[in-house]
């Protein structure tokens, strides 16, 4: 076992296949056939197989997985400390974002601070949904993620408090009222956000016992937006996904704290804080000195 045969078996469970592992490592695919079969000779196991969406891990194999991801990070961090040791600040950063509070005001604000003062770190971004995010860290497919708190799973750092908001087209009765109860928009047409925040938002309603009347499911916060403001629905969403410019572009809907007030808090998460690499460290406090130097102004009150 080698730690380029682990890594041959990570790259094609994650890109579910052996021509898209080989491209990205810039091997031959027989290469990457002989590594995975050497590597199931000598556990004994069958790790992939092919399914309907392409190669994946075997029962057995995404047991191992996890543990192989692990041990890859181990090694990406000891490399990095030895550059950092070196004074070279290398190596590989994989960051996990969601939804417009962190892949649109967050993440390129502290990007550019990071890139900045580590421009040797390489970065890649995955975005997804924020359960997503969490599963991506759970399996060691990403360093650190955004994620909404609390989250016992993992090791967590707050950034900011936000709120859920209800969007009412601007022509409609309740726009007029300082703030909307869950009952009032059970009357209505609901647009459902899968932007994230789509099973918080189910349970506010379920623990209510009510059920809103879903008619439209949209991943894009402007579409949601833009469906509102055309009278299609009303819909909810965290206060800081329709900051103040994406609000002066839809003059025709209005936002409105819901009663009781519910609120949220985003965060970053990392599997274990006694084992991130050097790059993960230096992300987590650029991203803490980032966030404080934007509280209460360009972020919309945070």
């Amino acid at each position: 076992m080698t730690f380029t045969q682990l890594e041959i078996f990570a790259l094609v469970a994650e890109l579910g296949g052996f021509t898209a592992a080989a491209d990205k490592l810039g091997i031959s695919q027989s290469a990457v056939s002989h590594a995975i079969r050497q590597l199931e000779k000598e556990w004994g196991l069958t790790l992939l197989t092919r399914g309907q969406a392409g190669i994946e891990a075997t029962e057995a194999g995404r047991g191992l997985l996890l543990r192989v991801r692990e041990l890859l990070g181990v090694a990406e961090a000891i490399r990095q400390e030895v550059s950092a040791a070196r004074g070279l600040n290398r190596g590989v950063l994989r960051i996990g974002s969601f939804g417009t509070t962190s892949s649109l005001l967050l993440l390129p604000r502290i990007l550019e601070q990071f890139k900045a003062s580590y421009p040797e770190i390489d970065v890649f971004v995955e975005e997804g949904e924020d359960d997503e995010v969490a599963q991506w860290l759970a399996e060691r497919r990403v360093d650190v993620g955004f994620v909404i708190l609390p989250d016992e799973r993992f090791d967590t750092m707050p950034l900011v408090a936000d709120q859920f908001v209800a969007l009412i087209p601007a022509a409609h009765p309740l726009a007029s009222q300082p703030s909307v109860r869950l009952a009032d928009l059970c009357a209505m047409p609901f647009i459902m956000t899968l932007a994230g925040n789509t099973s918080l938002i189910e349970k506010l309603f379920e623990s209510a016992g009510l059920r809103p009347m879903v008619k439209h499911r949209y991943a894009q916060i402007i579409t949601i937006v833009k469906m509102v403001e055309s009278g299609a629905g009303v819909s909810i969403v965290a206060d800081l996904a329709v900051p103040a410019p994406l609000m002066a572009l839809c003059p025709g809907m209005v936002k409105k704290p819901l009663s009781p007030v519910v609120g949220r808090s985003v965060g970053l998460a990392v599997p274990s804080q006694k084992h991130v690499s050097p790059a993960v460290a230096a992300f987590l406090q650029t991203s803490k000195s980032m966030v404080k130097s934007l509280r209460g102004g360009s972020l919309g009150g945070l």
